[in-house]
């Protein structure tokens, strides 16, 4: 099937991360012109030779998503390079720490919503000024299933996610009539690090990949985790004008979770 994104101008961020990698390299594969971020140079240094693209067509970024001034520069400057700005994708995230409700700290809450509400939040401010004037473009941002669900411990991550379909959703609202559209990708594990982090916080530090699957993963019908390429195939999907009826929605990635009813 032919998306149609070839030349698309694309911004992803946190894009050195397991999703974030395997967004960007489909985007690339479509043809599509990049602005990647990542926190650090030496990611980006890294991750950039394994990406299949002209150099003329990639721009990147070191960027900290809580501080909108860095995310306003990376959308001026994507505009200027590329003359347009067709797709977002807000990808960076961070897991915060498992907590009890009771102990809960202002300090984890905060670090957690400064890049999981903030941070999509900043993202969806400056890409809307620009495809307003085009009138044209799509946001896509990865939240999680957490965003319907909840967990025990992770207040922080979840009630986060939360609010960011909930930003999202509003944003679909107000510009659904301009032919922009903004979705969700609401994934339950996914195979990267960032799950490893998780696993270790609630199983211990000893515990095996393959241990922390088979218990993480046991609720899921599919008894397995998502894979980051699955994640990256949807994105390109919901980026694309075949899915442009698509709007304010989370599309979950569950194994048959929630076919469950639980």
């Amino acid at each position: 099937m032919d998306l149609k994104l070839k030349d698309k101008v694309v911004m992803i961020t946190g894009s050195t991360g397991g999703v974030g990698e395997a967004v960007a390299k489909a985007f690339a594969a479509e043809g599509c012109k990049l602005a990647i971020s990542s926190t650090k140079q030496e990611k980006l240094d890294k991750l950039v030779p394994t990406i299949d693209i002209a150099p003329e067509k990639l721009l990147t970024f070191v960027v900290d998503v809580t501080k909108e001034d860095q995310i306003k520069d990376m959308v001026e400057k994507t505009v200027e390079k590329f003359g347009r700005l067709d797709v977002q994708v807000n990808n960076a995230g961070y897991e915060g720490l498992s907590i009890p409700v009771d102990d809960q700290t202002m300090e984890n809450m905060m670090n957690v919503y400064n890049v999981n509400v903030f941070g999509p939040l900043f993202g969806m401010k400056y890409a809307l000024k620009q495809m307003k004037k085009q009138e044209s473009g799509a946001i896509v941002n990865i939240t999680s299933q957490g965003s319907v669900t909840a967990a025990a411990t992770m207040s922080a991550y979840v009630s986060s996610k939360h609010a960011a379909l909930g930003i999202s959703k509003c944003a679909a609202l107000e510009v659904a009539e301009l032919g922009i559209h903004i979705n969700c990708i609401g994934p339950g594990p996914i195979d990267t690090p960032m799950m490893t982090k998780l696993e270790k916080q609630a199983l211990g530090e000893d515990v095996s990949k393959e241990e922390a699957m088979k218990i993480f993963a046991d609720p899921y019908p599919d008894k397995r985790y998502c894979k980051p390429e699955e994640v990256a195939d949807l994105t390109l999907f919901l980026a694309s004008d075949l899915s442009a009826h698509i709007t304010g929605s989370l599309v979950t990635m569950d194994g048959g979770q929630a076919a469950l009813g639980r």
